[in-house]
């Protein structure tokens, strides 16, 4: 009969596969089944088609997001190019689905590879700058991407935009937002699995050396540019991956929404879930896509009951300000994130009713 395992009161792990695993007891993995379950029965037969679409777009901004986490979190390099990369893998999606008659399952995944090619290019020049520099050196990049997918019209169509053709998924018409929501969810759990795995293998434990003290990294023999490319390009797969699936969750695309406020909210989205941590990465895209929908609902409250003609009260910089406001009062009062919330009520239950 099969030994069931408990949380050990210490750290007793003897061999590596120990060391590497991701559920460390058979109670975690009861968990996750019971979430996987919620996930793909429960919530699609309960919920509303309104939130399905909240759903949806949780499920792909948080993609994106832990594609970001990689590069700042782990390996502690600074992108504001995000939302330009998540845009070149949405093209690149649309195109190969108009043009070259790719079906989905293989428009997104090239999308997300023609991307990390993107990603790695653009991150040349963290072989030689860091902080600020890299900063503004991706501000850059943010600009040039978004300016050639409004001007490059032979290519993005320009201002028109892409109209993809109906999505098929292994043969089968996908349509809806519960069709799209399988398929959705089934990525990001795939996304979060080589996540995790990822940062247990030697290129994480680098990524995380680098971050920590690049110098230390390369004295003990870590070569940090290719390593620092590698980030950028998984960084940015994440992104354009993420990116395909919203152009073929939306039908059409435009370059108008690949601005540098998209950029903005994925990193607003690692710093209020928790920067180093993948589960922060989803925590920070439901927090912002519900405050996204929160604002826009209450816009139009304001917009419908006449306060705002009014008052004269110019709501159109209520989101930046609340998104600023946000990221200010996590920074003072949660600098670790939502993650770590997270971490102590899950640890308050468990250690409940001892206070250590």
């Amino acid at each position: 009969m099969r030994k069931i395992h408990f949380h050990p009161c210490g750290n007793f792990r003897e061999r590596y596969d120990q060391e590497l695993a991701v559920f460390m007891t058979d109670f975690g993995r009861l968990w996750a089944g019971i979430g996987l379950l919620l996930l793909f029965i429960v919530v699609p037969m309960v919920a509303s088609p309104y939130m399905m679409y909240v759903f949806n777009m949780v499920g792909i901004a948080a993609i994106a997001a832990i594609g970001l986490n990689i590069l700042i979190g782990f390996t502690g390099q600074i992108s504001l190019g995000h939302g330009a990369f998540f845009g070149v893998g949405a093209y690149a999606g649309a195109i190969f689905a108009t043009d070259l008659h790719m079906p989905l399952f293989l428009a997104v995944p090239a999308a997300g590879l023609f991307t990390a090619g993107v990603g790695m290019i653009f991150g040349i020049p963290s072989g030689r700058l860091k902080g600020l520099y890299l900063t503004i050196a991706t501000l850059a990049g943010q600009f040039i991407i978004e300016y050639l997918l409004i001007h490059w019209e032979s290519l993005t169509k320009g201002t028109m935009g892409i109209m993809l053709p109906p999505t098929a998924f292994l043969g089968l018409p996908v349509s809806g937002d519960t069709g799209f929501y399988y398929i959705i969810f089934a990525a990001l759990c795939g996304a979060v699995w080589v996540a995790v795995n990822l940062m247990r293998t030697r290129f994480g434990r680098a990524f995380i050396a680098i971050r920590d003290n690049d110098r230390a990294a390369e004295g003990m023999g870590i070569p940090i540019f290719p390593y620092k490319l590698l980030s950028f390009g998984i960084s940015s797969f994440y992104a354009g991956f993420a990116g395909a699936l919203w152009a073929f969750y939306m039908g059409s695309i435009t370059a108008e929404p690949f601005n540098l406020g998209l950029s903005v909210e994925y990193i607003a989205m690692v710093i209020i879930g928790g920067m180093g941590s993948i589960s922060g990465s989803i925590f920070g895209a439901v927090f912002i896509t519900l405050l996204n929908e929160s604002l826009r609902f209450m816009t139009e409250l304001l917009m419908n009951t006449g306060i705002v003609t009014q008052s004269g009260l110019n709501v159109a910089p209520l989101r930046e300000f609340v998104f600023g406001l946000a990221i200010v009062l996590f920074i003072l009062m949660e600098p670790r994130g939502l993650a770590e919330v997270w971490r102590i009520v899950r640890s308050s239950f468990r250690l409940w009713p001892f206070s250590y």
